[in-house]
């Protein structure tokens, strides 16, 4: 296994007395991120409603490295609770306060209080792209096929603006 990657991490005042994102298990790959709302406060959710919960942590991620705001499973599963902009995202040079934005797509109002587990976080590296501009792009077996094509052969054809490689 190699070493932990370090990140510091600056904890706002709201969010005194709250535990650092950890890993539950050996094997997770998100560390939980909790509600720093006041103490005795109630984010009461309604179903269809979304709200922006703050953790009271910023982060100074190192160079080459993001952090994506992902859904609890259990939460998603039993409430219907996740994340609106599944996988946020939390830039190396971003020093902000990271929040969670929350959507309830539950048939019940979803209470939220102080410390409950919201979100999980998970530290990726970051590959930076150059685009190159072409006249065409290699040939593939799916072609232009788009949404929902993988697996099925569709009689379908190019937009008018985008050579179609199986041409």
């Amino acid at each position: 296994m190699s070493p932990a990657l370090e990140i510091a991490v600056l904890r706002l005042p709201h969010a005194v007395g709250l535990p650092l994102p950890a890993y539950e298990s050996a094997g997770a790959a998100g560390l939980d991120l909790r509600a720093a709302l006041a103490e005795g406060a109630v984010l009461e959710l309604a179903p269809g409603a979304r709200d922006l919960v703050p953790t009271g942590l910023c982060l100074q991620l190192p160079e080459g490295f993001e952090a994506q705001v992902r859904p609890r499973s259990g939460l998603a599963a039993r409430h219907g609770v996740t994340v609106l902009n599944a996988p946020g995202t939390v830039d190396s040079d971003y020093r902000g306060e990271v929040k969670v934005i929350l959507i309830n797509h539950g048939t019940q109002t979803y209470p939220i209080r102080r410390g409950d587990r919201i979100a999980q976080l998970v530290v990726a590296p970051v590959a930076r792209a150059q685009f190159n501009e072409v006249t065409a792009l290699e040939a593939t077996s799916r072609g232009t096929g788009g949404f929902g094509s993988t697996g099925v052969h569709l009689q379908h054809s190019p937009s008018p603006s985008i050579p179609d490689p199986d041409r």
